[in-house]
């Protein structure tokens, strides 16, 4: 019966399932955001000014690092939640913080602001902020559960 008790206490919930595939495809699309924009890909950046193209082509070498360890570490920890690693609590804080270097860089230390402010970037830009935050607390919390090892 002990066993049994034990098992259960440390059964993967559902809902890990459900957040863990919704985390990987929501990084997935930062990812490829990432790497369409790092390959200057021409139909993806189609949309875009030219003050933009040269603001996002400009990004300093430590800028586009943060950017990297934030989308990467995004899309990594996604994948340790759903293997149930702990190591996926660390990924998303570091993601993070990594978003929120790159952020202010791009916002308040740069033209960012006036050059792609407007009110959709903005309230997207805090969407996925709430995203990083909120899967950094749902693995911190799945960790003291002990779902994750």
């Amino acid at each position: 019966m002990s066993e049994t008790l034990d098992a259960s206490v440390h059964a993967t919930p559902r809902h890990l399932w459900v957040v863990g595939v919704i985390a990987l495809l929501w990084n997935a699309v930062g990812a490829l955001d990432f790497v369409m924009t790092q390959t200057k890909n021409e139909a993806y950046m189609s949309s875009f000014t030219p003050e933009q193209l040269e603001f996002f082509y400009g990004f300093p070498a430590w800028v586009v690092a943060a950017w990297a360890v934030a989308i990467w570490g995004g899309v990594i920890g996604s994948v340790l939640l759903l293997l149930r690693k702990r190591f996926a609590v660390q990924l998303f804080l570091v993601s993070l913080a990594a978003m929120v270097i790159t952020t202010i860089q791009n916002y308040v230390l740069s033209d960012g602001f006036e050059i792609i402010g407007d009110t959709f970037t903005l309230v997207f830009t805090a969407a996925i902020f709430l995203a990083a935050v909120a899967l950094f607390l749902y693995a911190r919390a799945m960790h003291r559960r002990r779902v994750l090892a």
